[in-house]
């Protein structure tokens, strides 16, 4: 399975970065060329924003809205420090780095640019005796060495899956999610996607209930318009979010995994059974 690696710096200064997603400078900005689909938007500083690969943290800033702000924060602790970013200064309002030594070397391994413009990315931190635009193949030991590996395995993100990823990389990923949750680690200690949470308003999403970003994301979308729990599975219908169900081989929709009883809304499926389209 080749992809490429792409060495370079990532920065967070003058961003408002959470814990999965960076700026990020590549070395020789050529290397952007090699990736399948659309061009990576580059600022005028010649910063990308990443994405990174199979894994979801709480949401920190998305349409205004914020999920519960504990694990948000640890996850971003938790990238600043794996990829040494130290002396982090925010400004008043706590929106943007103001400050920090930033700038660390780094890597990416990728394949592709997503539809916003994002490389789809699995992140290193250090170097590698790897040639910069190098054609590598990623296994599975590699893979626990990304920072995307070891965040999902300190249960501080969601496993949230496309089209694309490689079935055995996957399946690592799992296994640590698993893990992670039979431990009750970090965020799984308060997980409520699969037993239920009532929906009473828009803050049982962003201040009280800890769920799939993906979920809240959707739901915020919906309640924002002054909706109410009963209406929501219709709303998720209408979106026609094709989903893959792994564990039975199943094409459906992302409305069919979620359940609403009242006020109560649920997913049906573990995070890591399924892969969204897209």
């Amino acid at each position: 399975m080749p992809f490429s690696l792409i060495k370079g710096t990532f920065h967070v200064v003058g961003y408002s970065p959470d814990g999965d997603s960076i700026r990020f400078q590549a070395n020789d900005k050529s290397l952007w060329a090699k990736l399948s689909g659309p061009p990576a938007k580059l600022n005028a500083r010649e910063h990308t924003q990443l994405r990174f690969e199979a894994i979801d943290t709480l949401e920190t800033h998305y349409a205004n809205f914020h999920q519960p702000p504990t694990f948000a924060k640890k996850a971003l602790d938790f990238l600043l420090l794996k990829l040494g970013i130290d002396g982090v200064l925010w400004n008043p309002l706590m929106t943007t780095i103001t400050s920090a030594n930033d700038g660390t070397e780094g890597y990416i391994i990728t394949r592709e640019v997503e539809k916003n413009h994002r490389p789809v990315a699995f992140v290193f931190a250090g170097s590698t005796p790897d040639a910069d635009g190098s054609t590598v193949f990623l296994d599975t030991g590699r893979l626990r060495q990304s920072v995307n590996y070891q965040t999902l395995a300190s249960g501080l993100a969601y496993p949230t899956y496309y089209q694309g990823l490689f079935s055995d990389l996957r399946e690592a990923f799992s296994a640590a999610v698993v893990a992670a949750r039979q431990a009750g680690l970090e965020l799984w200690a308060e997980d409520r996607t699969n037993a239920g949470f009532q929906v009473d308003s828009i803050k049982s999403v962003t201040e009280t209930n800890v769920i799939l970003p993906k979920l809240f994301r959707r739901l915020v979308d919906y309640l924002e318009g002054g909706g109410s729990a009963a209406g929501f599975l219709e709303y998720e219908a209408n979106l026609n979010e094709g989903i893959l169900i792994l564990s039975t081989g199943h094409f459906t929709h992302f409305d069919t995994v979620i359940k609403v009883t009242g006020d109560v809304v649920q997913m049906t499926e573990v995070p890591e059974n399924l892969v969204f389209e897209g």
